[in-house]
Formats: C-alpha cells, structure tokens, sequence
C-alpha cells in the first residue's frame, strides 16, 4: 500500500469501478467503517455526478475518490486530471497490479488489490499527520490586473480568452510533468519545469502560478530527500492555481 498524502476523516467517498464485484464488495467495506458511499461504473458516470445538471442542480462534492486504475472510456491520468478540474477529494488509484508510474503519480494514493478492510480503513483514518501549510501567498491576486489591462489594449477580447486558455492547459501539462518527475526523483526535471511554469505564467501575469514555478526552479523544493510535506503541498498549491486562473477566465471572460 502506497499513501503520498495526509488525509483527514472523510464522509463522503466516490468509487469508481467497472467491476461489479469488486464495486460492491468495496462499498460495503466502506460502509461498514461508517463512509457515505456513492459508486459509478465508469469515469463518465462520475464525472457526471461531479457536473451539476437538470434534476441534480448540485454537483456531489466528496471528500476522497476510490477510482479503478484500468476501465474503458476515461481512465488513468485522463481521468484524474478530469476528476481533479471537478473535485478538490483526495483520489487514491486501485489496481490489481502495479498501475504505470505516471498513473500513481498523478494520484494521491494507491491501493492494491485485493485488501482488507483493515488496510482500507487505515489509508483513510484521521491519525494521518496534517498536511502542510499552503505555499500561496494571500496578497498575491490569480492575474495582474497590469498585464491583462496590457492585452485588452493590444487585442480583442476573444484573443486574450484564448491566450488565457493556452496558459490554463499548458499550466495543466506542466502540473503532471512535475507529479512525475516528483515520483521518479528527478531534481533536474523539476527545475526545468519550474523554470517553464515561472516564464510563461509570468509573461502571462498569472502570478501564484509563476511564483509557484519560481520556487521550484530555485531547488527550494526538491525532489526526493525529507521534504515530502513541502512537495506535496506545492504540488497541491499549484493545482489551486490553476483551478484558481480557470475560474477568473471564465467569470471575467466568459465564452
């Protein structure tokens, strides 16, 4: 069993699995440690209950997702990176065999089949330590407002949207290169993506983001070594920032 990050109590669990035994006998198990459970066969399935929609105006917010690591349809890092735009839940892969190292470094956790309810129970137990503090600074704004009002001036609105889409899905890239290069130890990876992520959101303005990629690109947070809370919580802050210049787009430049 691999666990990367801390997790709390966790009401609210999603399970998303294509076999029917194994869905059911693992929202028992949950069940019976005391989680409300709601199960999809599919990743579309749970993408869907994440989407708000006509008879279910809001979307299910859980607080952690089990998710099959193989499924037909979306699965794997496609998935993740889905349910991650959708979701803030701690997503642990579960896998019969050792799912590729990308799939595992995406996620958050992973969990191997078949376990018990015990092992399940602790991958979720509030003894976990706390997570660490967020690496965002609260007087940093999503965007410059500078640097947006420069692009308003020099083209029409549609075009600066698009730039800030381009920026959002590079951002994105960027993210799952960084939760691979953090899982295979590559210090100099990092580095290069922390100097990509620091240039381009900084031409962009989009300033958590490059203050983000700056601090990788300086090494202050390394790869491998004791210092598993700062990556972790880097890795997260940066998926906030994303989120975060995702949500200014579409409010202050709807499509």
């Amino acid at each position: 069993m691999f666990v990367r990050t801390a997790l709390k109590p966790l009401p609210l669990i999603l399970l998303i699995d294509d076999d029917l035994v194994s869905r059911e006998v693992t929202a028992t198990l949950l069940t019976m440690l005391g989680y409300t459970v709601y199960t999809a066969e599919d990743g579309a399935a749970a993408l869907a209950l994440l989407t708000a929609a006509e008879g279910r105006p809001e979307p299910l917010k859980p607080d952690a997702i089990l998710m099959d690591a193989q499924m037909p349809g979306i699965s794997g890092t496609e998935l993740i990176a889905e349910l991650r735009a959708r979701s803030q839940a701690h997503i642990i892969v579960v896998s019969g065999s050792n799912p590729p190292p990308q799939v595992t470094a995406a996620a958050d956790g992973f969990l191997l089949k078949p376990f018990s309810a015990e092992i399940l129970g602790k991958l979720l137990e509030s003894s976990q330590p706390e997570s660490a503090p967020s690496l965002l600074d609260a007087n940093d704004p999503v965007v410059s407002g500078e640097v947006l009002a420069q692009f308003r001036k020099l083209m029409p609105e549609p075009a600066v949207r698009k730039v800030y889409e381009a920026v959002v899905a590079d951002l994105g890239r960027r993210i799952d290169a960084v939760s691979c290069a953090m899982a295979k130890g590559d210090t100099a990876e990092l580095r290069r993506i922390g100097h990509s992520i620091k240039g381009g959101c900084g031409m962009a303005g989009a300033l958590e983001a490059a203050r983000l990629g700056a601090l990788l690109e300086s090494g202050a947070i390394q790869a491998g070594g004791n210092q598993l809370d700062n990556r972790e919580a880097l890795l997260r802050d940066l998926r906030t920032a994303a989120r975060r210049l995702k949500n200014m787009l579409d409010a202050e430049m709807p499509a």
